[in-house]
């Protein structure tokens, strides 16, 4: 099967290699016109004129061809039309896809007699020669061919001429676009999951060169309990890991293959979809061919699962503005990923970190544009899916980004020990490991808060911290407290004494750390 998709070796059509030829509008009967030899390379058995130059220009202006879909039209759509309606500006992204499920739909078409070997054999060569030829940059993409896929099977036609217009035998762009589309987001997945992990694997070398270090946590924005900071930034892995869990399983929902569906009715010719699918790596053919062509959730839980990706690294994005913060100080960014002011001298910016907070509004409203788009289109295909591309194509490209530069900011701060330290006493951090205290004792949790809230009021009233209190002033509140007190008293005693499972205690973040140092593959030395 493979060697039928793939091969390079495969017979070719036999036509004249010593010029490129430009071919008049008639797709259906090619005359060549004008000679164009190119001077930089050797000529090509396959060199139509969409390889005469680079893919990244803007696509040249040609004489109107006749569409090939264009039997039944006396006159062609105007210029404005044609502007307005085409994609291949920015669905030419999915080229390879495309070509990949033309491949394996041409060996199909042959195994079931609906092509000829020789016919096969031609259409893949030439299919391999123009996917060169866009790797290469040469290939020019012609807004009046509208798409991806019109351009590509153009092209073909140009290049082998009667074989290539049996390619689209029971198959619709309807079809053909969601086959492609889901190939790209399967790759695409699997890209994020890739820099999910990095960014992972940066988080936790943060943490193991930090190890002990004590922070405040934060509930509200105010002071809380003492946690390791190695505590916390193994929460944001955790999250970071239940984000590519949703993504492995949108994969394995959108795995499925529309190919061979057609327009929406399916087709009267003897096709086999199973083996396109097989060919493709999908999981089984879509068993509804409505469904097929009609369905974009696929999509929605992709940008869903990536909108989730975005608001936890903003979340992360935002954490590192404040900390980077001289009310907070807690960490100093490294010039590398650090940004000046063009009038204000000393100042040193998280930008970085920044941008990834506010791009994640973006990767939002991309999901927010799909959802719009999709919401009350009846079954089964209509046009306004074509904008479906854009915003997947920007969240794949911005959420990769974030995660790249989150990882980067992540391996290019300090964290300021001293500072730190000298914060940790002011919130009454150990507070609730003394109404712990008092638990043990055996007084009720809610008489407990109270005692240890008043105990609190006094400390606010001396300007004082709760292990300076003297023991005459704590039984002053409760005739409980005794001299063993003062072992839960202080961040360090306090972080001592959580000992619940996934909790900020010293053996439970050695636990979980060994875990990800594991999962993750990480070299420690």
């Amino acid at each position: 099967m493979e060697s039928l998709l793939y091969s390079s070796s495969l017979q070719t059509p036999a036509f004249s290699s010593q010029s490129t030829f430009l071919f008049n509008k008639s797709l259906s009967n090619p005359t060549p016109i004008l000679p164009l030899p190119h001077p930089h390379r050797a000529k090509s058995r396959f060199e139509p004129l969409s390889c005469t130059m680079s893919h990244s220009a803007e696509a040249v202006t040609n004489p109107k061809e006749t569409k090939l879909w264009g039997g039944r039209f006396e006159e062609s759509v105007t210029d404005i039309v044609e502007k307005f309606t085409e994609s291949i500006s920015f669905d030419k992204q999915l080229y390879k896809h495309d070509i990949m499920g033309s491949k394996a739909h041409a060996s199909m078409l042959a195994q079931q007699g609906l092509i000829s070997l020789t016919e096969r054999d031609s259409i893949l060569k030439g299919l391999d020669e123009i996917e060169r030829s866009i790797e290469a940059g040469e290939f020019v993409w012609r807004t009046d061919r509208e798409d991806v896929h019109m351009n590509i099977e153009a092209a073909l036609t140009d290049m082998v001429g009667e074989p290539a217009k049996k390619l689209h035998t029971a198959r619709s762009r309807n079809d053909q676009v969601l086959t492609d589309f889901r190939l790209w987001c399967r790759d695409a997945i699997d890209r994020i999951v890739a820099s999910i992990k990095n960014l992972q694997v940066a988080l936790v070398k943060l943490a193991l060169k930090n190890e002990g270090l004590i922070i405040p946590g934060y509930t509200h924005l105010q002071r809380a309990q003492p946690v390791l900071l190695q505590h916390l930034l193994l929460a944001f892995v955790e999250q970071l890991d239940r984000d590519a869990g949703r993504l492995t399983d949108c994969k394995a929902r959108l795995n499925f293959s529309p190919l061979g569906a057609c327009a929406l009715a399916g087709t009267g010719l003897p096709i086999d979809r199973f083996m396109t699918s097989n060919a493709l790596g999908f999981t089984a053919p879509m068993r509804n061919s409505i469904d097929a062509v009609s369905d974009r959730d696929f999509v929605l839980e992709f940008l869903s699962a990536n909108s989730i990706i975005a608001v936890h690294l903003s979340r992360i994005g935002e954490e590192w503005v404040l900390w980077a913060s001289e009310e907070f100080g807690f960490i100093t960014p490294s010039d590398s990923v650090s940004t000046g002011s063009s009038i204000m001298p000393q100042k040193k910016n998280p930008d970085p970190m920044e941008l990834v907070r506010g791009k994640s509004a973006r990767v939002i409203g991309d999901l927010v544009t799909l959802l719009t788009l999709c919401k009350g289109l009846p079954l089964a295909y209509n046009r306004d899916l074509q904008e479906d591309k854009e915003p997947a194509f920007d969240s794949v490209k911005t959420v990769i980004g974030m995660l790249e530069v989150t990882a980067e900011f992540a391996q290019n701060i300090t964290f300021n020990d001293e500072r730190i330290r000298k914060a940790l006493p002011a919130g009454y951090l150990d507070a609730t490991t003394l109404a712990d205290y008092l638990v043990k004792k055996g007084i009720p949790f809610r008489t407990s808060h109270d005692i240890v809230g008043r105990s609190v009021a006094l400390c606010v009233s001396k300007n004082c911290q709760l292990q300076d209190l003297s023991l005459e002033d704590m039984r002053s509140l409760s005739p409980v407290f005794d001299n063993d007190v003062y072992e839960f008293l202080g961040v360090e005693n306090a972080v001592k004494k959580f000992s619940s499972y996934g909790s900020t205690g010293l053996a439970c973040v050695a636990d979980q750390l060994g875990y990800w140092v594991s999962k993750l593959e990480i070299n420690k030395s």
